[in-house]
């Protein structure tokens, strides 16, 4: 099976599995949906929806978060992971917001990545689900996937991203972005997976990848 027919079929059987795709993370403005994903890197969305409430009472925006005490942020999401530093970077963050853009949340890679904390994927995530542009942030589920799918080598998260986008129509990136997390969540863990079970392994694998991950 050609990689585009391949694409296809994929795309129509996640639109089946997946035809609404929420956002996982719980906010209600631009700013409190960059804070969030800033704290899902190595922490699941679960966690960082358990923890944000409490911190977002205090601020919600980057005015009211530039005011905060480093330490009271941090008591708010200590059970994150890598707490103290995404503490720091938080608060500085939202001062930048407020020094360099009037506590507005940029809507171009650039200016987001500039910003402590927020690396590409963090950016591609704001971009796509705050404004709509078109961008295919790769976690470890896409990864992972892309992988195992045959539709990336897998060597590293910048290959993916780039052999995802080469294939799939940019008009589909923000919603499939979704969709494969979802679906890596429910259907594709990344061990004891029997290839040969899964939906959509079972026949987008080549054989020698069923064979390998088989014997991990």
């Amino acid at each position: 099976m050609k990689r585009s027919e391949k694409a296809e079929r994929i795309v129509e059987m996640l639109e089946e599995l997946y035809p609404e795709t929420p956002v996982p993370l719980d906010h209600t403005n631009h700013f409190e949906l960059l804070v969030a994903v800033l704290m899902s890197a190595q922490t699941t969305d679960l966690k960082v929806n358990e923890v944000t409430p409490a911190l977002f009472a205090k601020a919600n925006t980057p005015q009211k978060m530039a005011e905060l005490p480093v330490e009271t942020i941090l008591q708010d999401i200590r059970q994150v992971g890598l707490a103290p530093t995404k503490a720091k970077n938080i608060k500085r963050l939202s001062e930048l917001l407020v020094e360099h853009h009037d506590g507005i949340i940029p809507d171009s890679f650039e200016a987001l990545e500039a910003l402590p904390g927020v690396g590409h994927k963090t950016a591609g995530v704001v971009l796509a689900q705050a404004f709509g542009i078109p961008a295919f942030p790769i976690d470890t589920h896409i990864h992972r996937l892309g992988a195992r799918w045959g539709l990336s080598n897998g060597t590293t998260v910048e290959r993916t991203e780039r052999d995802l986008k080469a294939i799939f129509p940019k008009e589909l990136w923000n919603k499939l972005h979704l969709q494969i997390i979802f679906f890596g969540r429910e259907y594709c863990p990344a061990r004891r997976h029997d290839l040969t079970q899964c939906p959509i392994c079972s026949w987008a694998a080549t054989k020698k990848r069923i064979a390998e991950e088989a014997r991990r």
